[in-house]
């Protein structure tokens, strides 16, 4: 596919639109892509994304962006697709470093305004709900919101025009022409806009290595049904995204016609069922749900709990009713645990550790048949690519391999291979009606989120954090005297994640003795500061330790003067 670098465009009369993945590319989250042309510029989406495992300590991660800062005053605004986290997470941190104006559907809205809530910044952020058919003017763009299907209600593909033509983002989407308490993707006006022409199309790559099409979601409500059926004395937990309010929705109807009580657990869940309940997204009769506390009052063939944790995070609360931490509810023998999900790459071991956890327990696992994807197989791309017919493809969202589908779905769809990019993030990717091509590349990356701390965990740290992790650390304390040159008081020996210490006396004292004997021979020198003595200690105890047990922790010195 397309990758390589040519010459800048030297045809300054020639209309060209920059595409600028800022993140989102070869990982699933950190969703972010900048359009420029001219004086313009306008973003779409801005998500998070977790942190892998080498990165120790660490809460978040968020794009850095740096180039959008640079050109401050040509951003025209942030247009977001859908309400999840890895399309809208960053927002409140990236707001506080670019204030411009945010527009959004109306639950997406509703639940960005809770994070900005939480952030003290709903007064400061302009913010404009859309609807399906808006056009939004943005300086050299205007932005149409178009409705698509997916996992989360009042999704929307995007289609941005410029001067060099029309750009068509389809975010997260699939093709469900039976959806529940919706109405199916705008095909009409994908079709519409492909009788315009469609400069370029950058398509969901999530779900391209599947062939055929994703399953509607009108089978789940089915099997909700049959499963509540089939164990009738049970008491059933389902866990599932917080996000996905259509799957709630199919959970509490299938608990009212099972008789059954809901009781909503996990602290996202219980802050997105009550928005969407406010906003008409959910409806059920309103002696359906019960407190949690309450669940005591009824008998386990009469409650159903739907609960966060399906991608096995350690503190949400299915996590905390398997391994008993959690006050108020804790999985036993009479319980049927329904996962209403699939596990995003990279969660799979703790997924299955999770389960391993239920099954301590002797509850039943479900977790056949009860999930359909939000994201469009190689069918439905094929559709898509066939009603817009795009001059160009970039494939978005997933990670290589997935991109590397979706523009191979390109190219059997008569798209030429040159016309098609698989780009980078940073990549700025020029186009115009006549020829296209990456013609640079922008400052990009991760930002990490620590606690309150933004930015304040580079990889110097990440790395020192790396190392406490894999050896532990060593703290050598001792004084010295600056007049005599001679060792006052210690060496003392503190060791955290290295050795226990009450079983390893023998080990410290001899680390002890190496220490005292090292700091005086540098004393005894002519010339010697507390540099010199650090230095020699983690010198001469590093090498002792390596030796002795082939480990290497961080060792640090601590050394004071006295007069």
């Amino acid at each position: 596919m397309a990758k390589q670098k040519r010459n800048y465009y030297d045809n300054v009369t020639e209309r060209i639109v920059k595409i600028i993945p800022l993140g989102g590319l070869d990982a699933i989250g950190m969703n972010i892509t900048a359009f420029e042309y001219g004086e313009s510029i306008a973003v779409v989406d801005c998500g998070l994304a977790f942190p892998t495992d080498d990165m120790p300590g660490v809460d978040l991660v968020v794009p850095d962006i740096t180039y959008l800062k640079q050109n401050a005053s040509k951003v025209k605004g942030f247009f977001i697709t859908h309400g999840h986290e890895d399309h809208i997470g960053a927002l409140p941190y990236i707001l506080k470093e670019l204030n411009v104006p945010v527009y959004a559907t109306r639950l997406t809205m509703a639940i960005i305004e809770t994070k900005l809530e939480e952030h003290g910044m709903t007064g400061s952020v302009k913010r404009k709900v859309v609807s399906y058919g808006d056009v939004i003017a943005a300086g050299d763009f205007k932005v149409e919101y178009i409705h698509v299907n997916h996992s989360i209600a009042d999704s929307a593909a995007l289609a941005i025009t410029s001067p060099a033509g029309v750009i068509l983002h389809t975010g997260d989407f699939k093709i469900d022409y039976t959806p529940l308490y919706d109405v199916p993707t705008d095909l009409q006006r994908f079709a519409e806009l492909g009788q315009q022409g469609v400069l370029a199309l950058l398509s969901d790559s999530t779900n391209a290595i599947r062939d055929g099409f994703t399953p509607s979601e009108r089978n789940v409500a089915r099997n909700f049904d049959s499963v509540f059926s089939s164990f009738p004395e049970h008491r059933i937990l389902v866990s599932t995204f917080a996000s996905h309010i259509n799957r709630v929705q199919q959970i509490i109807n299938s608990a009212v016609k099972a008789g059954r009580k809901v009781a909503i657990e996990g602290r996202s869940m219980v802050e997105v069922v009550k928005l969407a309940k406010e906003l008409g997204y959910l409806r059920f009769p309103d002696n359906a749900l019960i407190e949690i506390e309450e669940l005591a009052n009824y008998p386990d063939s009469k409650t159903v709990i739907i609960m966060t944790g399906s991608q096995g995070e350690s503190m949400a609360a299915l996590s905390r009713a398997a391994s008993g931490s959690h006050k108020k509810v804790t999985v036993t023998t009479n319980d049927v645990v329904l996962f209403s999900s699939s596990p995003i790459p990279g969660n799979e071991k703790a997924v299955q550790r999770l389960m391993n956890e239920i099954s301590k327990h002797g509850a039943d696992i479900i977790n056949k048949e009860l999930h359909v994807s939000g994201h469009a197989c190689a069918e439905e791309l094929k559709l898509i690519y066939a009603l817009t017919k795009p001059r160009y493809a970039v494939p978005l969202h997933g990670e290589f391999r997935h991109r590397q589908a979706n523009a191979h779905i390109a190219e059997t769809m008569g798209i030429p291979e040159e016309q098609i990019f698989l780009m980078e993030v940073g990549d700025v990717l020029s186009l115009s009606k006549e020829r296209a091509s990456v013609t640079g590349s922008v400052p990009h990356g991760g930002v990490m989120v620590d606690g309150f701390g933004v930015g304040d965990v580079g990889s110097i740290v990440l790395r020192d954090r790396q190392l406490l992790s894999q050896d532990g650390i060593i703290i050598v304390a001792l004084t010295v005297s600056a007049e005599s040159s001679t060792l006052a008081a210690g060496p003392d020996i503190i060791s955290r994640g290295f050795v226990y210490m009450r079983e390893s006396e023998g080990l410290m004292e001899d680390a002890k003795a190496l220490v005292r004997e090292t700091v005086e021979k540098v004393l005894s020198r002519e010339y010697s500061d507390r540099n010199m003595i650090k230095s020699e200690i983690r010198d001469a105890l590093g090498s002792y330790v390596w030796k002795l047990m082939h480990r290497n922790p961080v060792i640090l010195p601590v050394v004071m003067e006295i007069d």
